[in-house]
């Protein structure tokens, strides 16, 4: 935080940017946040304030912070101020800016209508499908797989979907950074991306800032050019954190949890900015971690109360080789309607959460007295929802190089056509081996096929 005093000069508005010329790092930015009294204002600082020294000259620019915007940003690796950072040319000097700070589109001008966003994961296509123009976030602890899913959706819409990519990495590490940036060179799908970092190594005013950078960026395809944009956030939960370590260093008293009191309306102020108008949508998918595996954690609430699909991963599922690590029982979706996807699909989706979960609910039996004490019927159910557990597993493009195993990417007819055969007792003779990490059911008819062979 950076108090800033002006002597008979009027006071800068909330959020507008201060300009500190003469510091050792270059230009150093301030974004106003208070007005402590009729001449001085505090200010969060967007970069270190290493060599700044008490009486050095502040100038207000009389904007908010202005990113670039437009064509000339795709292919490129910006900061929370808009500054290349992936050591190519500069942009050019009458590129076009906007402020980071702007207002939803007014209700009337936002669009309504929701169609289905396939991804070619099962398990997500099934269970908890995306809305085009809609909000999408992964919620799940250290370790489980967020970032993977992330890049494996990115993987998978570069053949179906032809719009403009936005990512914000929020608080992630540099080598996430240079990773994403490595494979969309190699997938060719650069040139139609921008990505805007604000490193975990940054002040947590850049990394507070940064998903508003690239919101702005994006809105500017869609209100500008009209075109469809996906938005991509790892890690929505980094934004809150920021926003809490902002809100300690002006000295609120915490709420809930420790959390900053004004959690509620800075998520909210994100959330409610990333809307489609007519002709042009902005579908969102975030990456949300849940501390401590609590997903009752104020943060957790306070972002899934905004989206339309929300994508539970458990580290259970993670621990026994589950992957992706979605949980069937605790995801759901707007979508999941009958209405929206169908009644094939929404009767196959609630048969099988249901067979999965009475397979939970036996869990405990079987620890204790063994499958062989349960019924017919329930040995049979059990059965069923294992195979249908490694059926909903597939391998990733980008694991390859971990896993040696190609990845897999399945259309959703043939996920419900896969799910029905298990459902109806058309598998029940096969291995559960048979259903694990494969595409469509082909495959584990063609792994029965050949272990029967060797026998």
């Amino acid at each position: 935080m950076v108090d800033v005093r002006f002597e008979g000069a009027a006071l800068p508005a909330i959020n507008d940017a201060l300009r500190v010329d003469d510091a050792e790092n270059g230009p150093l930015i301030l974004e106003v946040h208070g007005h402590l009294d009729t001449h001085s204002v505090r200010c969060v600082a967007l970069q270190t304030t290493s060599g700044l020294r008490r009486g050095q000259t502040a100038v207000a620019t009389g904007a908010p912070i202005m990113v670039p915007v437009g064509t000339p940003v795709l292919g490129r690796l910006l900061d929370v101020m808009g500054n290349v950072c992936d050591r190519g040319p500069a942009l050019p000097d009458a590129i076009e800016r906007w402020p980071i700070h702007r207002s939803p589109p007014q209700l009337s001008q936002q669009s309504a209508d929701t169609g289905l966003f396939e991804t070619g994961i099962k398990v997500i296509d099934l269970l908890s499908p995306l809305a085009q123009g809609g909000k999408a976030a992964m919620f799940g602890g250290a370790g489980v797989g967020k970032t993977v899913l992330v890049m494996e959706l990115i993987h998978a819409m570069v053949e179906s979907y032809h719009g403009i990519s936005v990512f914000a990495g929020v608080g992630e590490r540099s080598r996430e950074g240079h990773e994403l940036l490595a494979e969309m060179r190699q997938s060719g799908v650069l040139d139609r991306t921008v990505l805007v970092y604000g490193q975990m190594n940054e002040p947590a005013g850049a990394r507070w800032r940064v998903a508003h950078s690239a919101l702005t960026i994006a809105e500017y395809f869609r209100d500008q050019n009209h075109q469809n944009v996906l938005l991509l956030i790892d890690n929505t939960f980094r934004f809150v954190q920021a926003g809490g370590e902002i809100s300690g260093l002006l000295g609120r008293l915490p709420s809930r949890v420790g959390y900053q009191p004004t959690l509620a309306s800075e998520v909210a102020a994100l959330q409610e900015r990333i809307a489609s108008v007519a002709g042009a949508a902005v579908t969102a998918i975030q990456a949300v971690y849940v501390p401590a595996d609590d997903f009752t954690d104020p943060s957790v609430t306070a972002i899934s109360s905004h989206l339309d699909s929300i994508i539970m991963l458990s580290r259970s599922m993670a621990a026994e080789g589950m992957y992706p690590a979605v949980d069937p029982l605790r995801s759901s979706s707007i979508l999941l309607d009958p209405l929206r996807v169908g009644e094939r699909h929404y009767a196959l989706a609630e048969q099988v959460r249901e067979t999965i979960a009475h397979y939970m609910e036996l869990q405990d039996i079987i620890a204790l007295l063994g499958i062989e004490e349960l019924s017919l019927r329930d040995r049979l159910i059990v059965a069923r929802a294992r195979k249908l557990q490694r059926f909903l597993t597939q391998p990733f493009e980008v694991t390859e190089a971990f896993t040696g195993k190609p990845g897999r990417r399945v259309r959703l007819e043939e996920t419900l056509a896969g799910c029905q055969a298990i459902l109806n007792g058309d598998c029940d003779g096969w291995s559960e081996m048979s259903f694990y990490m494969i595409g469509n059911l082909d495959e584990a008819r063609a792994r029965e096929a050949a272990a029967a062979a060797k026998q």
